[in-house]
């Protein structure tokens, strides 16, 4: 099919663009992309004719142009993450009957953006909308144990960015979070609200970025130690669900 395959290279090439720092000369791309030089310089003209490039004619180069903004919008605007996620969460809820969630990261917060609350469960704090400290929840320690060290390093340089409740220093954290590492989800008791605890599993994309992560908070006293290890089986594999489907 040759209109699929030159969409395959527009949005190839249109990736590459995206991907780099700066603009880049067309015989970059070509390169990059393994492409006739001819054919690249189609791909871009188009590209640039709908507003997806930018074509600086003075230093012949090509950047992204305003039409990716608009793209990145749109896909605010329709909240996917949430669309696809919410009825997987739902499911957890129904199998595990516990109160589950789902939370992104937003700085060295995470901010709820799906909460699900089963029958006769407490109520938490975590309602959508919510911010707090990604250090004392286990959504963010799941979040964070996904991350590069540097980004770790560079949202947690000193003790005095820390908060009370969680690791009190970036040693302290990042021992932490190799626990988290090596478990294959995160835990917390007590850090958020009296008698609840929390398991949670991040949600990777397609790079292994950590996008979300998936919650189950119960009563501390009703859960065991093997309960609490089904329940994190339970959030992983909604979040691998969840990967997926992005």
């Amino acid at each position: 099919m040759p209109n699929a395959t030159s969409a395959r290279h527009a949005l190839r090439a249109l990736t590459h663009l995206a991907s780099r720092a700066e603009p880049v000369p067309a015989v970059h791309i070509a390169r990059a992309l393994d492409l006739p030089r001819s054919s690249t310089y189609h791909l871009l003209a188009v590209l640039v004719e709908q507003g997806y490039a930018v074509h600086y004619a003075e230093e012949r180069t090509y950047g992204i142009g305003a039409a990716v903004h608009e793209l990145g919008a749109g896909y605010q605007r329709q909240d996917p993450l949430q669309r696809l996620a919410r009825p997987l969460v739902e499911r957890l809820v129904d199998a595990t009957t516990h109160n589950a969630h789902l939370a992104v990261l937003s700085g060295r917060d995470v901010l709820y953006v799906i909460e699900e609350r089963a029958a006769g469960r407490p109520s938490l704090v975590t309602d959508v909308g919510v911010r707090l400290p990604a250090t004392l929840t286990a959504s963010g320690l799941a979040m964070l144990a996904a991350l590069p060290r540097r980004q770790v390093t560079a949202l947690y340089p000193s003790a005095s960015v820390m908060v009370g409740g969680g690791p009190t220093t970036p040693s302290a954290l990042r021992r932490l979070l190799v626990d988290v590492r090596a478990r294959g989800h995160a835990v917390e008791v007590g850090s958020v609200s009296r008698d609840l605890s929390s398991v949670a599993a991040a949600v990777l994309d397609r790079d292994d970025h950590p996008v979300a992560a998936v919650a189950v908070t119960y009563r501390t006293d009703d859960v065991d130690e093997g309960g609490a290890a089904h329940l994190a089986q339970a959030a992983a594999e909604t979040a691998t669900r969840i990967s997926q489907r992005l």
